[in-house]
């Protein structure tokens, strides 16, 4: 199936008149200071960055990283060249600390991989579970995430079990707690997907998960750094830098804890493990995830990239995310017949669109480059299980304003 596209809807005037600019993109119901906070992300966002392509809408695909976050990776690079890559090893102990804090984790839980699905994989790939364990996932899970457990669920005799979710593609708290009860040995969710901005109830998934003593992973990809992932108590998470974070590309992440559950690397190396008497033993933490082999640069940078998403604060980040989120929704939904497919309130700034029957995504994102407007053309296998028919996605960094998705809509509206 494919998510069913909303009505229009049309904006208060109230909430027209406060997303007429960057600077004034803001969340109605807050006020005062906490309201000026809001606004300012967007323009704080992209005082950051001395370059910043005007028609950049795709932030869910890979975000602009800021001149701190350029000069950090240039830094590590000369001093590797200078001193010798061992010898220039990063300090990464702050940005440990600040990435697990958006989680509510400890800084000895996090791990550097390579990407998103490279920390996926190394997650699942080694969760001890014996044949016929029961896994829980829903039919809007990433299309690599699918790949992979179905891979796994065939070597390790795993079943897997859907959970359901309603017509917008969100999750039924009620619907899991019958599953839980029911008998499930873990649950993997993706909080925001990359085919939709619907928001996943994960604070509530995670308690019902931890009520049932069920471990529940979440892949906080499209959420960290755009929508609120803390108090969630997963047990574990896996993310990455480019998106909303907008950190070097080649980096990810675990956010794993030293639980009593079963975890372990799917290959274990000498800085993960340790040799004991004939066993093949995991460090403490998430240390057995990560190899001290890596693009070091890449994690420097992402390191300040992260410092940089705390000092701007990032309640105020996901307030003003979401508003921009109902702006592109307002401006884009029934541009030439294209149909929004999440609820206009939804707090994400992730929308993909539905084509009309005389149109199609990849001609519409053609023009779009042609205008100098980046937005993504989402084929059905990213979430194989949920799409029937690809989707353009639109995802607009902070402080964008009405211009490019004005501009946007009148591409869309000449197809």
């Amino acid at each position: 199936m494919t998510p069913t596209p909303r009505p229009p809807q049309q904006a208060a005037p109230e909430e027209a008149a406060a997303s007429a600019g960057v600077a004034s993109v803001a969340v109605a119901s807050v006020g005062g200071a906490a309201r000026e906070a809001v606004a300012e992300v967007g323009v704080l966002w992209r005082a950051a960055r001395s370059v910043m392509p005007g028609g950049h809408l795709d932030a869910a695909g890979c975000n602009v990283p800021s001149d701190r976050t350029l000069a950090a990776v240039v830094a590590q690079l000369r001093g590797e060249r200078e001193r010798g890559g061992y010898a220039a090893a990063p300090d990464l102990a702050e940005p440990r600390a600040a990435l697990a804090a958006l989680v509510g984790a400890a800084p000895a839980d996090v791990a550097f991989t390579e990407s998103g699905t490279a920390a996926m994989a190394a997650l699942l790939g080694g969760w001890h579970l014996p044949a016929g364990s029961r896994v829980g996932h829903a039919r809007t899970e990433y299309g690599g995430t699918v790949m992979l457990l179905r891979r796994l669920a065939a070597r390790n005799g795993w079943r897997l079990v859907e959970l359901p979710v309603d017509g917008d593609g969100r999750l039924d708290p009620d619907a899991v707690r019958s599953r839980l009860a029911k008998g499930l040995d873990l649950v993997v969710v993706s909080h925001v997907g990359s085919h939709s901005g619907v928001v996943q109830p994960a604070q509530e998934l995670g308690a019902l998960c931890r009520a049932a003593g069920v471990p529940l992973v979440l892949d906080v990809c499209q959420s960290l750094g755009h929508v609120d992932t803390g108090g969630v108590g997963a047990a574990a998470y896996v993310g990455t830098s480019r998106k909303w974070l907008a950190g070097p590309r080649g980096v990810g992440f675990v956010i794993a804890a030293a639980t009593a559950v079963p975890m372990d690397a799917a290959v274990p190396t000498l800085g993960g493990h340790r040799w004991d008497g004939g066993q093949v033993t995991p460090r403490p933490g998430a240390a057995r995830y990560e190899t001290s082999e890596g693009p070091m640069a890449a994690r420097a940078g992402f390191g300040a990239a992260v410092m940089e998403h705390h000092a701007l604060g990032p309640h105020a980040v996901h307030a003003h995310l979401a508003a921009l989120g109902r702006v592109a929704r307002d401006l884009l939904h029934g541009a030439g017949g294209w149909r929004v497919t999440e609820p206009r309130d939804e707090p994400s700034a992730l929308v993909t669109l539905l084509p009309p029957p005389e149109d199609t995504v990849d001609r519409a994102a053609a023009r779009a480059a042609e205008a100098s407007l980046l937005v993504s053309a989402i084929p059905a296998e990213r979430a194989p299980l949920h799409l029937s028919q690809p989707l353009l996605r639109v995802s607009p960094p902070p402080g964008t304003g009405q211009e490019p998705l004005r501009a946007l809509a009148r591409i869309l509206a000449a197809g």
